[in-house]
């Protein structure tokens, strides 16, 4: 069981030292300022049959990196909430789809970002994942989505005027280099 208090609207994050250990937890509201202490999130990549990856805007409303166009899904595992199912319920509550064949793929993958007087600073383990519903996004979550062949994700992230968010231009070389299409699309 996972420590959230859905009702009042708080959601909390896992506080993580350098070398990723939990040494706390803290309001998700409350983390995220000018100077953001490191934290447990995590990014999906959700693909097709078709070894398409489903792109999408982040809100308007959002706090961090509003409009920003980034990968399938990202967000924060709650306190006693593994990394999975954390992805699961991110993916089912932003874009009303599930996640298929989930595979964590780059575990240690961390950065620090950021905009608008916002920091992000995380440890972000990376999953694929395979979707096959049409998605039903949350406005108040997704903005705008859209299927992309990997290799045109591939060369927009290598853009130096790329429109995706910063982790997704830093995550995508590395999935790239681990052919994750081909194990997120197989069905068997």
């Amino acid at each position: 069981m996972f420590s959230r208090d859905t009702a009042a609207g708080l959601e909390q994050v896992v506080l993580v030292d350098d070398r990723g250990r939990p040494v706390g937890a803290a309001d998700k509201a409350t983390v995220h300022q000018a100077s953001t202490p490191r934290h447990l999130g995590f990014s999906c990549y959700g693909f097709d049959d078709a070894c398409r990856v489903l792109v999408t805007q982040r809100s308007r409303l959002k706090q961090t990196f509003p409009l920003v166009w980034s990968n399938t899904c990202c967000g924060h595992p709650a306190p006693g909430e593994s990394v999975a199912a954390a992805v699961r319920r991110r993916l089912h509550h932003e874009l009303g789809v599930r996640a298929h064949e989930l595979t964590m793929v780059l575990p240690d993958f961390s950065y620090r970002a950021a905009s608008g007087g916002i920091e992000e600073n995380e440890l972000c383990p990376v999953m694929v994942c395979r979707i096959e519903e049409i998605p039903l996004a949350r406005p108040d979550e997704v903005e705008s989505w859209q299927w992309w062949s990997w290799p045109h994700l591939v060369r927009e992230a290598g853009k130096s005027d790329s429109i995706l968010s910063p982790w997704a231009r830093l995550q995508i070389p590395l999935l790239a280099a681990h052919r994750p299409v081909s194990a997120a699309a197989s069905t068997g």
